[in-house]
């Protein structure tokens, strides 16, 4: 039944959700599944199944096949401008960009000449700058990536400046950032502060700031505090709704930062991105699977 998927909060949730789509299991066996980006070119789904150190690929007849037996932890992943694959790695503690002939190409390892912590989630933006998170989750154990002494002094946001490949740290006063989005028109970037995975007294919130002619944030303030779970990655639909993980849940919230509803999932979820034929298929990861919803709205992101 609908109800017991959608959890409808706010009444404009409605317009957002069709209320026959089912909730799909898509596939069963990952460890911790994340990073998901999808190809429309390719009419495939592209994540990283972090612990098992692989990169899985989903087509819409239900195949499911290795894409990269060896991804170094890869986590968050997406496409630039150009339809490359750009994926964040936990193992090497890098942003690397795959080729369309297949090789990989270093974005950044270091800052200041010392290594990143583990890059996490990342994505494009129209000029070309490469902008990622760089929390400690993947050198605090051995578990997804290899445990280490972090060597930033903080945990930082970046800005990989596409002309230069100068690297800078454009928000440095994070506990754990995580996920991150554009507004639809750019002039906003969310991003998702996950310290209460292990800090139970920070904020569960996602901050919003604006964006400076593509290069520089300003104004940092809360968008939103869940009240269920901690948020991960997000996405954000083309009427500019903000779609974020937390717990057993997909959260969506209003450009205002006003809660609209949630879908609810059999496992906790780590991440979401919109794909199919017309980007109104919500295909999440969530702990050991992959599921998909059709809702009424499609997906506002880079091809």
């Amino acid at each position: 039944m609908p109800d017991e998927v959608h959890e409808i909060i706010d009444a404009r949730y409605r317009d957002l959700i069709i209320g026959s789509a089912e909730l799909e299991r898509l596939y069963a066996g990952c460890r911790w599944a994340e990073g998901p980006v999808w190809f429309k070119d390719g009419d495939y789904l592209l994540w990283s199944d972090i612990p098992n150190h692989r990169m899985m690929r989903y087509q819409p007849d239900g195949t499911v096949s290795v894409y990269r037996a060896d991804s170094n932890f890869s986590n968050g992943n997406t496409r630039d401008r150009q339809g490359r694959l750009v994926s964040c790695e936990h193992g090497l503690r890098r942003v690397t960009r795959t080729e369309y002939d297949g090789t990989v190409t270093v974005l950044a390892d270091r800052f200041e000449g010392k290594r990143l912590n583990s890059p996490n989630d990342v994505v494009v933006h129209s000029n070309g700058s490469v902008w990622f998170t760089d929390p400690t989750y993947g050198i605090l154990t051995d578990y997804e990536g290899f445990k280490a002494t972090p060597e930033q002094a903080t945990r930082n946001v970046y800005r990989l400046d596409p002309e230069t490949g100068n690297l800078s740290a454009v928000v440095t006063d994070f506990l754990q950032p995580n996920g991150l989005v554009f507004s639809p028109d750019e002039k906003l970037l969310y991003i998702a502060d996950s310290g209460a995975s292990h800090n139970a007294d920070a904020p569960r919130q996602i901050r919003v700031f604006d964006v400076l002619d593509g290069k520089t944030l300003t104004n940092g303030r809360e968008f939103c505090r869940l009240d269920d779970g901690v948020p991960d990655g997000l996405r954000t639909d083309v009427h500019g709704n903000v779609w974020t993980s937390g717990g057993p849940h997909v959260h969506c919230y209003a450009p205002d930062g006003t809660l609209l509803g949630r879908i609810n999932v059999p496992e906790g979820v780590a991440n979401l991105t919109f794909g199919g034929l017309r980007g109104n298929r919500l295909f999440i990861t969530a702990t050991t699977s992959i599921y998909a919803i059709y809702l009424a709205v499609s997906g506002a992101q880079t091809p």
